[in-house]
């Protein structure tokens, strides 16, 4: 099996470059997307998603009872290390098949045998995370918002049903953001990097400049465990979820392959930029929050225990303002994941992988983008969040359905490229003699993190703190397996080709 080549031509001046328009031919793929995206773009996305402020400040309070300061700091570098792995390994993959099909095409393509099957699961899996992600930063933000009106007005009671219907209302703004204002999305994308940039550094400096009383260096060893399991272990590998749930979502550059110019070389760097910039900027942000903690059982107890942390620290106001900047960060978080989300469901459509994939895949001759799914990725995440209707446990398991979900989608295709050996031929962008070493650190971690966050997070296990991810996981899979032997494995053979690269290259939107 061998790696598309991405094709070149020759400028005028002599130089040689990648023609995208060819490369994505020679998939057997037709433009139909606007290429609006460069190198910073490609990595805003990536960059946007991970989202150290919006990943760390909504799972703090998990990772307090789940390991503590300890899991909290030297987790975040431990796993940092590991995603590097799965992103370099997946940037390989990135390079060789730059298209929005991304996990679910290079499956198919890496596959020896049973493609469609492998092509099948992986795009299912990466659907589920995709929705995931969109369904718990808004969930996320809902939560941080009714924090922020409860600091304005102290009589506001939080209940499970405002957070669902704030949700929903989030959900419903950032899907007219992706119908109506698709060039204002992007823009808005590229702000987002400044914003978590200059958020990160705000937030930092005041809590290490204002504060009178820090913890000392060696509270970082410090362990905490309230889960209600006695295993210390157990609570502690829980707490990895902190990090892991922080670092989804990078793939986002991938499925920005066919908008992004330069593609085999710009969608790797935006995947290893995004990781790498996040890994520093989300320690130094760990490292001050942990350290400006003043009563160490009041604020795990609490609601939002960041928020607790800038009150006790900066005052009602500092952490008034400092609170607009996270909830910020949450819905430039979410418009991202969004958009990221749609550009999967539409190249999985446009192979006729999903109910009504015709729907699915049109393009708004407007806006040049897959404007109907976007209202399929709002509906899906609004129905995954319905269950906070009445569980006080939904965001950690929503949480572990986005983990998993994605994590399963990178390490399938990354696991292919292992089974293809020395037959796999890589892109421009490619790790050389190290590619296969770091494939197998990636897809290790993957199997070990995937298992690990399906299990029960806290104890007893009761219905409102049962982690419901195995039930929601299974049910996409269920439904998926049932779809597949019923009618899917006769029709649907994996990516599709609509032609030679010359016959797609005529039905290019111009």
């Amino acid at each position: 099996m061998t790696a598309i080549r991405p094709r070149k031509r020759h400028r005028d001046d002599g130089a040689v470059v990648l023609d995208d328009d060819a490369t994505l031919h020679a998939m057997g793929y037709p433009r139909k997307l606007t290429r609006r995206f460069r190198t910073f773009d490609n990595f805003a996305i990536s960059f946007t998603i991970i989202n150290v402020i919006s990943g760390i400040f909504s799972a703090f309070g998990f990772g307090m009872v789940s390991g503590g300061p300890l899991i909290l700091v030297f987790g975040w570098i431990g796993v940092s290390i590991m995603v590097l792995f799965v992103g370099a390994a997946m940037g390989e993959i990135a390079s060789a098949y730059p298209t929005s099909g991304a996990l679910y095409f290079s499956a198919g393509k890496l596959a020896k045998r049973h493609r469609g099957a492998w092509s099948w699961y992986t795009g299912w899996l990466n659907f589920v995370g995709q929705i995931g992600g969109t369904a718990a930063t808004g969930y996320a933000a809902a939560t941080f918002i009714q924090a922020f009106i409860v600091m304005q007005w102290p009589g506001y009671q939080v209940t499970g049903h405002r957070t669902v219907v704030i949700t929903t209302a989030i959900l419903l703004v950032q899907a007219l953001a992706n119908t109506y204002t698709v060039h204002l999305v992007a823009a808005l994308n590229r702000i987002s990097v400044w914003w978590l940039t200059i958020g990160v550094t705000v937030i930092v400096l005041s809590l290490v400049l204002i504060p009178s009383h820090h913890q000392s260096p060696g509270f970082t060893t410090h362990f905490v465990n309230t889960t209600g399991f006695s295993n210390a272990v157990y609570a502690a590998m829980l707490g990895l979820l902190v990090t892991s749930w922080t670092f989804t979502g990078f793939d986002g550059s991938f499925h920005m392959s066919e908008e992004t110019v330069k593609s085999t070389m710009s969608t790797p760097r935006g995947i290893m930029w995004a990781i790498g910039c996040s890994a520093v900027a989300g320690l130094i942000l760990m490292i001050a929050l942990v350290f400006a903690i003043r009563d160490y059982p009041t604020t795990a107890s609490s609601s939002a225990p960041p928020v607790r942390i800038l009150i006790d620290a900066l005052g009602t106001g500092t952490a008034r303002l400092l609170l607009l900047v996270v909830i910020g960060s949450m819905l430039f978080c979410g418009l991202a994941n969004m958009t990221s989300n749609t550009r999967q469901i539409f190249a999985f459509a446009r192979d006729g992988a999903m109910p009504g994939s015709r729907l699915w895949h049109s393009v708004s001759p407007r806006t040049r983008t897959p404007v109907k799914a976007v209202w399929l990725a709002a509906g899906c995440s609004f129905l995954l969040i319905t269950p906070a209707w009445w569980s006080h446990t939904v965001f950690a398991a929503i949480v572990s359905v986005n983990v998993v979900g994605l994590y399963l989608a990178y390490g399938v295709p990354i696991y292919l490229r292992l089974r293809l050996g020395t037959e796999f031929e890589p892109g421009p962008w490619h790790l050389g003699r190290w590619g296969r070493p770091v494939a197998r650190t990636a897809v290790a971690w993957i199997v070990f993190s995937s298992v690990l966050f399906m299990l029960p997070h806290v104890s007893p296990i009761t219905p409102t703190t049962f982690n419901y991810a195995p039930i929601a996981l299974g049910v996409v899979l269920l439904v998926a397996t049932a779809w597949w032997f019923a009618a899917a494995r006769r029709r649907f053979q994996g990516p599709v080709s609509y032609g030679s690269p010359d016959e797609v290259a005529a039905m290019d939107l111009v």
